[in-house]
């Protein structure tokens, strides 16, 4: 009974390691033999409750009728977002992925594991992005009707690529090979929500890695080199090491203390002399409702006014540069001249960023950041060029029969560009949701010396998305080495130096400004040099790897 048992464990320990060693042969293990090595027994007293642990967990998941998995399957998307900014409950994860692998295990075909899959995806995204019904709600005499549908249907659509994930994941042998599988397929169908449909790349897994403060410095320095996706991989990796053997657990704990000693070395090391210039950050705090009240105009002008000269005042001495959130102003810069002077009067003759809407030579209106000279002559101006589907414009491609957006909505800008403002370091523009496009924010020809994110979070209320926009913003400063300053209308604003610390803030739903120096950018990252191309080959080479070792296996 003895030679059984350590020989079930031995079968067990491999199975764990990457399956089946299928055409090799072992030498009989005796009773002799058996009994008298106490290192077999060690291992057999130590592995034995962790195996019936995880094969009672796998006979549970594969006893379930199909309604029921599906059912398991979104409540363990919904515990997997409890992960994503600003909650961060990490340790959720090793119980949602692990259990996602379950269920793909326990799937007869690739057809079934697609259908758990999205399921699993649907409960993701159902909670990480419920405070889009808060944009809804704004208008709701308008747009009730869309109040119930609007983040099942987003969610639904967004947990296709989870679901092809789990399928592609159901092709390789359970194991590592599996786990492999998911990592990489997630991570590149991920990388395809930047594209697809006009792209939506909100909430990547990479970005539980954010914590506040330190220990989030430190998980998200990896980032210069493979970017938000490369994050992604890794957690998925992390976070499926309960269904591994203590083999691959080792090497992962093993590279996961590299990456941190690496991260801590990139962060001891000091930045380069910032140059001598003050950026002043204005938050009106002006709620949607009241934003474009035309009783409300001046006195929302003037209080902008009031936060400019403040800040300025505050600014000491130096080249000081003003920014306004986006849309701020609710007079037409591009016409009227006396409200541009107004600006620059506050701002103490400085050049400045300012938010407001603008109309093109097509009388289409445009999302766009005025830079000013001091006296209020502009010297440039930067379109938004990735709009909003259905929030800025409405898209060709989906016919839906109900003009959701008045005129089609806005225009679209040329991409990314780099705006050159006398006496300030050359600037890139990110507008609102812009921001949360990994490897797609910058002029790579003209590479500025620092980013503004301008936006206007006062759609999502005091609610989770504000706080996962700020999440992408910090990101981006990473993965380009660039510092980031952001003016929000309502909250978030904040100011991140180039390797994403947090060096000023203005909370939500806070009326004020703040005087932030503007630090000094880095050499162009590994990322900021190669952008998505490094994060897709990892994700490719780990699912062809995967995926071919499955065939050599058999």
């Amino acid at each position: 009974m003895e030679v059984e048992r350590l020989c079930s464990v031995r079968e067990q320990i491999r199975w764990g390691r990457g399956g089946r060693q299928a055409g090799r042969s072992s030498r009989p293990v005796t009773g002799e033999t058996a009994v008298g090595h106490t290192d077999r027994q060690s291992v057999a007293a130590s592995v034995l409750p962790e195996t019936r642990l995880r094969g009672g967990v796998s006979r549970w998941f594969g006893g379930l009728s199909s309604l029921r998995s599906d059912a398991v399957a979104i409540g363990l998307g919904a515990v997997a977002a409890l992960a994503l900014p600003p909650l961060h409950v990490l340790p959720v994860l090793l119980i949602a992925i692990p259990g996602l692998l379950y269920l793909i295990d326990a799937t007869r075909t690739p057809v079934v594991a697609l259908r758990r899959g999205w399921w699993f995806g649907v409960g993701l995204h159902l909670v990480g992005l419920y405070w889009i019904t808060e944009a809804i709600l704004i208008e709701a005499a308008r747009f009730w009707w869309l109040i119930p549908l609007a983040v099942p249907a987003l969610a639904g659509v967004l947990a296709v690529f989870v679901a092809l994930a789990a399928m592609l994941a159901r092709l390789a042998d359970p194991g590592w090979r599996r786990v492999l599988t998911l990592a990489g397929a997630w991570t590149l169908l991920d990388m395809a929500r930047q594209f697809v449909l006009t792209g939506f790349p909100w909430n990547p897994l990479g970005s539980v890695l954010a914590l506040p403060g330190y220990p989030g410095d430190v998980l998200i320095q990896p980032a210069a080199w493979i970017g938000v996706h490369g994050l992604t991989l890794v957690v998925m990796m992390l976070a499926s090491l309960p269904v591994l053997g203590w083999r691959w657990r080792s090497v992962c704990i093993a590279m996961l203390a590299a990456g941190i000693a690496t991260s801590m070395v990139r962060l001891s090391e000091p930045l380069p002399e910032g140059p001598a210039v003050t950026v002043v950050l204005v938050q009106g705090n002006v709620a949607q409702g009241r934003k474009w009240d035309r009783s409300l105009m001046l006195d929302i002008f003037h209080r902008y006014l009031r936060l400019t000269a403040d800040g300025v005042a505050r600014a000491g001495e130096g080249a000081v540069v003003v920014v306004w959130p986006e849309t701020a102003t609710p007079f037409a810069l591009q016409t009227d001249p006396a409200a541009r002077a107004a600006i620059t009067g506050a701002g103490g003759q400085n050049a400045s960023l300012i938010g407001a809407v603008r109309f093109g030579v097509d009388d289409r209106p445009r999302n766009s950041l005025f830079a000013m000279l001091p006296g209020g002559d502009v010297t440039g101006i930067y379109d938004k060029w990735h709009l909003v589907p259905f929030g800025e414009y409405q898209p060709d491609w989906l016919p839906l029969g109900v003009q959701l957006v008045p005129g089609g909505g806005f225009g679209h800008g040329d991409g990314p560009r780099t705006l050159r403002v006398p006496g300030v370091p050359p600037v890139g523009p990110l507008i609102c949701y812009e921001a949360i496009f990994s490897g797609q924010i910058v002029d790579g020809d003209d590479r500025p010396a620092w980013m503004v994110n301008v936006t206007n979070d006062a759609w999502f209320g005091d609610s989770s998305g504000p706080r996962q926009h700020l999440v992408a913003s910090r990101l981006r400063s990473v993965e380009e080495g660039l510092p980031l300053m952001r003016a929000a209308n309502t909250g978030i604003s904040a100011a991140f130096d180039p390797k994403g610390r947090e060096i000023a803030r203005l909370g939500m739903n806070v009326e004020g400004s703040m005087a932030v120096r503007l630090p000094s950018s880095l050499a162009p990252t590994a990322f900021a040099r190669f952008g998505l191309t490094i994060p897709g080959c990892l994700a490719l080479t780990v699912l062809l790897v995967s995926l071919r070792l499955r065939n050599r296996s058999r």
